[in-house]
């Protein structure tokens, strides 16, 4: 399966149709991240175990033959300014370095209850306070497509997620 081609529409299908697991992606999601984030620098913060749990969790539904809610096995990536329960949430500053927050924000919340898979957290300027995504404490992202360049806006890593092939769709602000 060409990670690159899956659209959120196509994914959802081939869950349903089982012609693949959604742990199984979400194992590929993450060989191609460690592939090709470390050039882009897209991804602050992974959520392997999360990711993995709620695969399995759509993996059982779709086993059982029962309805799969409508997002089931999307992988996708969330803006670093969007707080993710016990998943690090920095917003692209050292000051939130180790912030672990008690809690998911709404849209975060919204995705999983429709069966998303988080894979991880995108970088972004700090506090979202930018338009080039190059004033982040942890690096600039990189154009997935040009690597002299930055994909732009404070939601870059988002959007060099998805053009890279490393989720399916992203979260942005």
């Amino acid at each position: 399966m060409d990670l690159n081609l899956l659209t959120v529409a196509s994914t959802r299908a081939a869950i349903e149709q089982r012609s693949v697991t959604a742990s199984a992606l979400v194992d590929d999601f993450y060989k191609k991240i460690a592939v090709e984030d470390g050039e882009i620098h897209a991804y602050i913060t992974l959520s392997k175990d999360r990711a993995q749990a709620k695969a399995a969790e759509i993996d059982a539904l779709a086993d059982k033959g029962a309805p799969l809610p409508p997002l089931a096995g999307v992988p996708l990536a969330i803006k670093e300014v969007m707080v993710t329960r016990e998943v690090r949430s920095t917003a692209g500053s050292k000051i939130l370095g180790d912030y672990l927050p008690p809690y998911d924000c709404t849209a975060v919340a919204r995705l999983e209850q429709a069966g998303a898979i988080v894979l991880g957290k995108t970088n972004c300027d700090e506090f979202a306070m930018g338009s080039s995504n190059e004033n982040s404490a942890w690096g600039p992202v990189r154009n997935p497509r040009d690597k002299s360049r930055v994909p732009g806006g404070s939601s870059g890593g988002s959007a060099a997620v998805v053009a890279a092939g490393t989720a399916v769709a992203a979260l942005g602000s």
